[in-house]
């Protein structure tokens, strides 16, 4: 099985060393490859052993796998994890339309072709922001098939905040023009340069940026063009749907728990309350100090560490570390 080590490259490092623990994250043997899901081939990486508790993990809009790529071999000495990048994104191919369902249903059936239903334990979906929002239509649409959902940094707010978050631009994730085309660029200076977060943040860990971009963009001759398909913002993204999402995850039936990151505009401090009044007063609720949207930029090891915490509730194990 190979290892992630291959994501390193010179591109992007320029030469200059990364820390230890990353380097050993991505040593942790992984096997790479790609599951059909009606014909679209999506892309995953899995580590661990089978056999022991699996773990589905997925990521936001326009990201990819790798984005948890430095985060799963954190804790995969103890569970089956797969991290799968959706559809049109990521090197996972594309759909003309994907919706709620679709994608809900897309989950399920990675899920299915990589046998991770085999097992006496129920897969545990870990999902990052759009990613979350896909983990609860499918805990919706096969409740009795997962173990639990990790909603981390999921847009949650009470609807007076989220329509005014909404008014001063920042749209539903999914917003976008599927007819405009992706934009090339003559290096990867440039397009790096490009790049940026949604929400906009830099990074606490400047690397971790940089690995992001290199493994958002694709080569295509002597250009560079971002990794996703415009395809993706052809889905049905609407604004009630984002107003109901707390009351859908509250009310699916299985273990729920939210991580997000102190400083987030898309789940806050009042998100938790407002999760409490709706009647989450069970619902684990962990806050990341000093991280913003993109946990796994700000605080890997914290975020990392929070995961593996309520894992370990959830399974009964024990939290061990690489």
């Amino acid at each position: 099985m190979p290892n992630g080590l291959s994501d390193i490259d010179e591109t992007w490092t320029g030469g200059a060393a990364l820390p230890d623990w990353f380097e050993r994250a991505l040593s942790v043997p992984r096997h790479e490859g790609f599951v059909d899901v009606n014909g679209v081939p999506v892309h995953y990486f899995r580590w661990g052993k089978r056999g022991k508790r699996p773990v589905l993990m997925t990521h936001g809009f326009l990201a990819h796998a790798r984005c948890l790529a430095f985060i799963a071999p954190l804790f995969a000495a103890d569970y089956d994890i797969v991290a799968y990048d959706l559809s049109g994104m990521g090197d996972s191919g594309s759909r003309n339309y994907a919706d709620d369902e679709g994608r809900a249903g897309e989950m399920i059936a990675v899920a299915q072709g990589l046998d991770m239903f085999s097992t006496n334990e129920r897969p545990i979906i870990v999902a990052h922001s759009f990613g979350a929002r896909v983990g609860v239509n499918a805990v919706t649409l096969a409740p009795d098939l997962f173990g639990g959902l990790i909603a981390c940094d999921m847009m949650l707010l009470r609807p007076d905040a989220q329509m005014a978050l909404w008014e001063r631009g920042h749209g539903p994730p999914g917003s976008g023009d599927a007819s405009k085309p992706v934009s090339r660029y003559p290096d990867f200076a440039t397009a790096r340069r490009r790049y940026v977060t949604s929400p906009r943040q830099d990074a606490r860990e400047s690397f971790l940026m940089d690995y992001m971009a290199f493994h958002s963009l694709r080569k295509i001759g002597d250009e560079w063009t971002w990794k996703y398909s415009p395809s993706v913002f052809a889905s049905l993204n609407s604004r009630d749907s984002w107003l109901a999402i707390a009351e859908r995850f509250i009310d699916a039936r299985c273990r729920k728990a939210i991580i997000y990151g102190r400083e987030s505009p898309l789940f806050t401090a009042d998100s938790r309350d407002y999760v409490r009044e709706q009647g989450g007063e069970d619902i684990a609720i962990v806050e990341i100090p000093d991280a913003r949207h993109h946990l796994m930029l700000d605080q890997p090891i914290a975020f990392a560490a929070a995961i593996a915490a309520i894992l370990a509730v959830w399974t009964g194990s024990s939290v061990s570390g690489n």
